[in-house]
Protein backbone atom coordinates (compact mmCIF):
# COMPACT_ATOMS: atom_id res chain seq x y z
CA UNK A 1 0.00 0.00 0.00
CA UNK A 2 1.12 3.63 -1.00
CA UNK A 3 1.89 5.62 2.00
CA UNK A 4 -0.90 8.62 0.61
CA UNK A 5 -3.03 5.33 0.50
CA UNK A 6 -2.45 4.15 4.27
CA UNK A 7 -2.85 7.94 5.45
CA UNK A 8 -6.14 8.21 3.73
CA UNK A 9 -6.93 5.27 5.36
CA UNK A 10 -5.63 6.42 8.49
CA UNK A 11 -7.79 9.37 8.07
CA UNK A 12 -11.36 7.11 7.71
CA UNK A 13 -10.73 5.51 10.47
CA UNK A 14 -12.91 6.10 13.93
CA UNK A 15 -10.38 7.13 16.02
CA UNK A 16 -9.17 9.92 13.29
CA UNK A 17 -12.69 10.61 12.44
CA UNK A 18 -14.04 11.44 15.91
CA UNK A 19 -10.84 13.66 16.38
CA UNK A 20 -11.50 15.88 13.51
CA UNK A 21 -15.21 16.03 14.44
CA UNK A 22 -14.33 17.44 17.99
CA UNK A 23 -12.29 19.90 16.16
CA UNK A 24 -15.37 20.72 13.74
CA UNK A 25 -17.42 21.22 17.04
CA UNK A 26 -15.07 23.54 18.78
CA UNK A 27 -14.82 25.59 15.56
CA UNK A 28 -18.00 25.99 15.08
CA UNK A 29 -18.37 26.84 19.06
CA UNK A 30 -20.81 23.89 20.06
CA UNK A 31 -21.68 23.53 23.46
CA UNK A 32 -20.68 19.72 22.97
CA UNK A 33 -18.69 18.77 25.93
CA UNK A 34 -17.49 15.68 27.11
CA UNK A 35 -18.69 15.23 31.18
CA UNK A 36 -15.63 16.09 33.86
CA UNK A 37 -16.51 12.52 35.24
CA UNK A 38 -15.86 10.95 31.98
CA UNK A 39 -13.21 13.38 30.97
CA UNK A 40 -11.20 12.00 34.19
CA UNK A 41 -11.92 8.66 33.97
CA UNK A 42 -10.66 8.10 30.18
CA UNK A 43 -6.51 8.52 30.85
CA UNK A 44 -6.98 6.59 33.63
CA UNK A 45 -8.54 3.65 31.78
CA UNK A 46 -6.33 4.04 28.72
CA UNK A 47 -3.34 3.68 31.09
CA UNK A 48 -4.39 0.74 33.09
CA UNK A 49 -4.97 -1.13 30.11
CA UNK A 50 -1.75 -0.18 28.67
CA UNK A 51 -0.15 -1.21 32.21
CA UNK A 52 -1.85 -4.63 32.41
CA UNK A 53 -1.01 -5.81 28.98
CA UNK A 54 2.41 -4.29 28.86
CA UNK A 55 3.12 -6.05 32.68
CA UNK A 56 1.67 -9.45 31.15
CA UNK A 57 4.27 -9.02 28.01
CA UNK A 58 7.10 -8.31 30.44
CA UNK A 59 6.14 -11.44 32.52
CA UNK A 60 5.83 -13.51 28.91
CA UNK A 61 9.24 -12.35 27.71
CA UNK A 62 11.30 -11.76 30.84
CA UNK A 63 12.80 -8.65 32.06
CA UNK A 64 16.37 -8.81 30.19
CA UNK A 65 14.72 -8.96 27.20
CA UNK A 66 13.32 -5.49 27.40
CA UNK A 67 16.75 -3.83 29.12
CA UNK A 68 18.37 -2.93 26.21
CA UNK A 69 15.86 -1.37 24.04
CA UNK A 70 14.79 0.26 27.46
CA UNK A 71 18.40 1.91 27.81
CA UNK A 72 18.52 2.78 23.79
CA UNK A 73 15.27 4.51 24.51
CA UNK A 74 16.30 6.94 27.51
CA UNK A 75 19.54 7.82 25.43
CA UNK A 76 17.73 8.57 22.72
CA UNK A 77 15.28 10.85 24.43
CA UNK A 78 18.13 12.73 26.30
CA UNK A 79 19.80 13.41 23.28
CA UNK A 80 16.86 14.16 21.51
CA UNK A 81 16.26 16.71 24.22
CA UNK A 82 19.66 18.29 24.32
CA UNK A 83 19.45 18.29 20.24
CA UNK A 84 16.09 20.17 20.55
CA UNK A 85 17.63 22.75 22.63
CA UNK A 86 20.04 23.50 20.92
CA UNK A 87 17.83 24.15 17.57
CA UNK A 88 15.67 25.81 19.22
CA UNK A 89 17.63 28.19 21.18
CA UNK A 90 20.15 29.13 18.08
CA UNK A 91 18.50 28.34 15.20
CA UNK A 92 15.02 29.55 16.87
CA UNK A 93 16.33 32.55 18.90
CA UNK A 94 13.77 31.90 21.84
CA UNK A 95 14.98 32.65 25.20
CA UNK A 96 16.57 30.15 27.86
CA UNK A 97 13.15 28.92 29.54
CA UNK A 98 10.83 28.73 26.58
CA UNK A 99 13.97 26.88 24.89
CA UNK A 100 14.18 24.23 28.09
CA UNK A 101 10.44 24.18 28.42
CA UNK A 102 9.76 23.30 24.61
CA UNK A 103 12.71 20.57 24.15
CA UNK A 104 11.55 18.54 27.51
CA UNK A 105 8.01 18.78 25.66
CA UNK A 106 9.60 17.09 22.76
CA UNK A 107 11.78 15.00 24.40
CA UNK A 108 9.08 13.51 26.89
CA UNK A 109 6.49 10.86 25.69
CA UNK A 110 3.29 11.47 24.68
CA UNK A 111 0.45 8.28 26.28
CA UNK A 112 -2.30 9.88 24.19
CA UNK A 113 0.08 9.43 21.07
CA UNK A 114 0.75 5.34 22.64
CA UNK A 115 -2.58 4.73 22.84
CA UNK A 116 -3.90 6.04 19.51
CA UNK A 117 -0.88 3.63 17.87
CA UNK A 118 -2.14 0.61 19.65
CA UNK A 119 -5.14 0.81 17.87
CA UNK A 120 -3.61 1.51 14.66
CA UNK A 121 -1.54 -1.42 14.74
CA UNK A 122 -4.96 -3.47 15.70
CA UNK A 123 -6.32 -2.18 12.61
CA UNK A 124 -3.82 -3.44 10.70
CA UNK A 125 -3.71 -6.41 11.99
CA UNK A 126 -0.24 -5.99 14.02
CA UNK A 127 1.06 -6.79 17.15
CA UNK A 128 3.88 -5.49 18.99
CA UNK A 129 5.80 -6.10 22.11
CA UNK A 130 3.84 -5.07 25.35
CA UNK A 131 6.84 -4.57 27.30
CA UNK A 132 7.22 -0.60 25.15
CA UNK A 133 4.21 0.82 28.02
CA UNK A 134 6.97 0.07 30.92
CA UNK A 135 9.31 1.91 28.52
CA UNK A 136 6.41 4.84 28.41
CA UNK A 137 6.81 4.83 31.85
CA UNK A 138 10.54 5.34 32.62
CA UNK A 139 10.72 8.18 29.56
CA UNK A 140 7.68 10.00 30.72
CA UNK A 141 10.10 12.01 33.34
CA UNK A 142 13.37 11.92 32.18
CA UNK A 143 13.52 15.01 29.73
CA UNK A 144 11.94 16.69 32.12
CA UNK A 145 14.50 16.09 34.77
CA UNK A 146 17.34 16.73 32.25
CA UNK A 147 15.77 20.19 31.13
CA UNK A 148 15.07 21.38 34.77
CA UNK A 149 18.95 20.45 35.92
CA UNK A 150 20.34 22.23 32.63
CA UNK A 151 17.85 25.20 33.53
CA UNK A 152 19.42 25.02 36.85
CA UNK A 153 22.91 25.50 35.90
CA UNK A 154 22.22 27.58 33.57
CA UNK A 155 20.59 30.03 36.39
CA UNK A 156 23.72 29.17 38.25
CA UNK A 157 26.14 30.67 35.06
CA UNK A 158 23.87 33.39 35.21
CA UNK A 159 24.43 34.50 38.89
CA UNK A 160 28.19 33.37 38.91
CA UNK A 161 28.74 35.83 35.73
CA UNK A 162 26.43 39.07 37.81
CA UNK A 163 27.99 38.82 40.77
CA UNK A 164 31.25 39.92 38.73
CA UNK A 165 29.96 42.42 36.97
CA UNK A 166 27.94 44.39 39.92
CA UNK A 167 28.99 45.23 43.61
CA UNK A 168 28.25 43.07 46.70
CA UNK A 169 25.43 44.22 47.59
CA UNK A 170 23.91 44.25 43.92
CA UNK A 171 25.27 40.93 43.48
CA UNK A 172 23.68 39.84 46.61
CA UNK A 173 20.15 40.79 45.53
CA UNK A 174 20.64 39.73 42.07
CA UNK A 175 21.74 35.93 43.44
CA UNK A 176 18.71 36.16 45.41
CA UNK A 177 16.50 37.09 42.38
CA UNK A 178 18.08 34.07 39.88
CA UNK A 179 17.85 31.71 42.69
CA UNK A 180 14.26 31.41 43.31
CA UNK A 181 13.96 30.73 39.85
CA UNK A 182 16.10 27.39 40.22
CA UNK A 183 14.03 24.51 40.78
CA UNK A 184 14.38 21.45 43.04
CA UNK A 185 14.95 18.16 40.82
CA UNK A 186 13.77 16.00 43.57
CA UNK A 187 10.47 18.11 43.80
CA UNK A 188 9.53 17.31 40.11
CA UNK A 189 11.11 13.81 40.19
CA UNK A 190 8.85 13.53 43.15
CA UNK A 191 5.80 15.32 41.47
CA UNK A 192 6.84 12.79 38.08
CA UNK A 193 6.69 10.01 39.88
CA UNK A 194 3.95 10.17 42.08
CA UNK A 195 1.25 11.81 39.64
CA UNK A 196 -1.58 9.77 38.26
CA UNK A 197 -0.29 8.97 35.14
CA UNK A 198 2.45 7.04 35.99
CA UNK A 199 1.18 5.85 39.42
CA UNK A 200 -1.64 3.86 37.39
CA UNK A 201 0.88 3.14 34.56
CA UNK A 202 3.75 1.50 36.69
CA UNK A 203 0.48 -0.10 39.10
CA UNK A 204 -0.98 -1.55 35.94
CA UNK A 205 2.21 -3.07 35.03
CA UNK A 206 3.10 -4.86 38.08
CA UNK A 207 -0.51 -6.29 38.24
CA UNK A 208 0.08 -7.37 34.56
CA UNK A 209 2.71 -8.77 35.44
CA UNK A 210 1.19 -10.72 38.60
CA UNK A 211 -2.20 -12.31 37.16
CA UNK A 212 -0.24 -13.14 33.74
CA UNK A 213 -2.66 -14.38 30.61
CA UNK A 214 -4.81 -16.42 32.93
CA UNK A 215 -5.65 -13.79 35.16
CA UNK A 216 -6.51 -11.32 32.80
CA UNK A 217 -9.31 -13.25 31.25
CA UNK A 218 -11.69 -12.48 33.74
CA UNK A 219 -11.18 -8.52 33.12
CA UNK A 220 -10.26 -8.66 29.19
CA UNK A 221 -13.58 -7.80 27.85
CA UNK A 222 -13.05 -4.46 29.90
CA UNK A 223 -9.55 -3.34 29.35
CA UNK A 224 -9.04 -5.30 25.41
CA UNK A 225 -12.57 -5.50 23.95
CA UNK A 226 -13.49 -2.01 25.18
CA UNK A 227 -10.30 -0.03 24.39
CA UNK A 228 -10.98 1.27 20.92
CA UNK A 229 -14.44 2.71 21.74
CA UNK A 230 -13.00 4.47 24.94
CA UNK A 231 -10.15 6.21 22.88
CA UNK A 232 -12.74 7.45 20.27
CA UNK A 233 -14.49 8.93 23.42
CA UNK A 234 -11.34 10.54 24.43
CA UNK A 235 -10.09 11.48 20.72
CA UNK A 236 -13.46 13.67 21.00
CA UNK A 237 -12.54 15.61 23.65
CA UNK A 238 -8.63 16.19 22.45
CA UNK A 239 -10.26 17.21 19.55
CA UNK A 240 -12.27 20.01 20.76
CA UNK A 241 -9.20 21.18 23.02
CA UNK A 242 -7.07 20.74 19.46
CA UNK A 243 -9.59 22.75 18.19
CA UNK A 244 -10.42 25.79 20.96
CA UNK A 245 -6.23 26.28 20.11
CA UNK A 246 -6.17 26.45 16.29
CA UNK A 247 -6.61 30.42 16.78
CA UNK A 248 -3.16 30.40 19.03
CA UNK A 249 -1.45 28.40 15.86
CA UNK A 250 -0.61 32.06 14.67
CA UNK A 251 1.59 32.78 18.08
CA UNK A 252 3.80 30.19 17.69
CA UNK A 253 4.78 31.12 14.66
CA UNK A 254 6.53 29.58 11.47
CA UNK A 255 9.66 28.32 13.14
CA UNK A 256 8.18 26.64 15.80
CA UNK A 257 5.50 25.37 13.50
CA UNK A 258 8.30 23.81 11.46
CA UNK A 259 9.78 22.19 14.39
CA UNK A 260 6.75 21.00 15.90
CA UNK A 261 6.19 19.15 12.38
CA UNK A 262 10.04 18.15 11.65
CA UNK A 263 11.32 17.44 14.53
CA UNK A 264 8.63 14.78 16.14
CA UNK A 265 9.06 12.75 12.28
CA UNK A 266 12.94 12.69 12.25
CA UNK A 267 12.86 11.82 15.48
CA UNK A 268 10.35 8.99 14.77
CA UNK A 269 12.18 7.41 12.26
CA UNK A 270 15.43 7.39 13.72
CA UNK A 271 13.26 4.98 16.22
CA UNK A 272 12.21 2.86 14.01
CA UNK A 273 15.45 2.41 12.46
CA UNK A 274 17.13 1.90 16.20
CA UNK A 275 14.72 -0.30 17.00
CA UNK A 276 14.68 -2.72 14.25
CA UNK A 277 18.28 -3.01 15.20
CA UNK A 278 17.59 -4.15 18.10
CA UNK A 279 14.95 -7.13 17.24
CA UNK A 280 12.24 -5.03 17.21
CA UNK A 281 8.87 -6.29 15.38
CA UNK A 282 7.19 -4.77 12.97
CA UNK A 283 4.68 -3.28 15.62
CA UNK A 284 7.04 -2.44 18.27
CA UNK A 285 9.29 -0.42 15.92
CA UNK A 286 5.88 1.76 14.75
CA UNK A 287 5.57 1.63 18.87
CA UNK A 288 8.79 2.58 19.76
CA UNK A 289 9.51 5.09 16.97
CA UNK A 290 6.10 7.07 17.79
CA UNK A 291 7.42 7.41 21.39
CA UNK A 292 10.21 9.45 19.72
CA UNK A 293 7.98 11.07 17.91
CA UNK A 294 5.46 12.14 20.86
CA UNK A 295 5.48 15.30 22.43
CA UNK A 296 3.42 15.99 25.94
CA UNK A 297 0.62 17.69 26.51
CA UNK A 298 -0.85 16.77 29.43
CA UNK A 299 2.46 15.82 31.91
CA UNK A 300 4.30 19.06 30.70
CA UNK A 301 1.96 21.57 31.40
CA UNK A 302 1.49 19.92 35.42
CA UNK A 303 5.61 20.04 35.36
CA UNK A 304 6.74 23.12 33.48
CA UNK A 305 4.32 25.80 34.98
CA UNK A 306 5.94 24.63 38.83
CA UNK A 307 9.38 23.77 37.31
CA UNK A 308 9.89 25.77 34.75
CA UNK A 309 7.44 29.07 35.51
CA UNK A 310 9.43 32.05 33.20
CA UNK A 311 8.54 29.64 29.99
CA UNK A 312 5.25 30.53 28.15
CA UNK A 313 2.53 27.60 28.43
CA UNK A 314 1.04 29.05 25.00
CA UNK A 315 3.94 27.50 23.45
CA UNK A 316 4.81 24.34 24.57
CA UNK A 317 1.09 23.12 24.99
CA UNK A 318 -0.55 24.86 21.69
CA UNK A 319 2.16 23.31 19.58
CA UNK A 320 2.68 20.11 21.00
CA UNK A 321 -1.77 19.53 21.22
CA UNK A 322 -2.95 21.72 18.38
CA UNK A 323 0.33 20.91 15.75
CA UNK A 324 2.35 17.95 16.44
CA UNK A 325 -0.24 15.33 18.02
CA UNK A 326 -3.00 15.79 15.14
CA UNK A 327 -0.33 15.79 12.40
CA UNK A 328 1.54 12.71 14.00
CA UNK A 329 -1.83 10.54 14.30
CA UNK A 330 -2.81 11.72 10.92
CA UNK A 331 0.85 11.82 8.91
CA UNK A 332 3.49 10.67 10.82
CA UNK A 333 1.94 7.23 12.42
CA UNK A 334 1.06 5.56 8.84
CA UNK A 335 4.69 7.12 7.90
CA UNK A 336 6.17 5.30 10.41
CA UNK A 337 4.19 1.80 9.94
CA UNK A 338 5.29 1.88 6.34
CA UNK A 339 8.99 2.41 7.17
CA UNK A 340 8.83 -0.89 9.71
CA UNK A 341 7.43 -3.08 6.86
CA UNK A 342 10.16 -1.71 4.68
CA UNK A 343 13.05 -2.33 6.85
CA UNK A 344 11.65 -5.96 7.84
CA UNK A 345 11.26 -6.40 4.70
CA UNK A 346 14.66 -6.20 3.97
CA UNK A 347 14.11 -3.21 1.03
CA UNK A 348 17.20 -1.66 2.45
CA UNK A 349 17.53 2.22 3.46
CA UNK A 350 18.21 3.78 0.05
CA UNK A 351 15.33 2.12 -1.34
CA UNK A 352 13.34 2.76 1.29
CA UNK A 353 13.60 6.52 1.18
CA UNK A 354 13.24 6.34 -3.02
CA UNK A 355 9.80 4.35 -1.97
CA UNK A 356 9.10 7.29 0.16
CA UNK A 357 9.27 9.83 -1.85
CA UNK A 358 7.77 8.04 -4.70
CA UNK A 359 4.76 7.43 -2.21
CA UNK A 360 4.33 11.59 -2.34
CA UNK A 361 4.65 12.21 -6.06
Amino acid sequence: MEILELIQANLLTPIILFFLFGIIAARIKSDLKIPEAISEFLPIYLLAAIGLHGGIEMRNTGFENMLIPMLVAIGLSLLFTLNHYQILRRLGKFNLFDSYALASTYGAVGAVHFSVGLSFLKNQGVSSEGYIAAILAVLEPLAFILAIFMTNMAVSKQIKEKKKSFSDDDSSDIEIGLTQTKTKISKVLHESITGKAIVILLGSIVIGYIIGEEGFQPIKIVFDDMFTGAIVIFMIEMGIIAGQRLDDIKKVGVFLTSFAIIMPMFNGIIGVLVSTALGLSVGGAVMFGLLMASASFIAAPAVLRHAIPQAKPSLYITSALGITFPFNIIVTLPILFMISTLVHTGEGTIDLFHYITEGFM
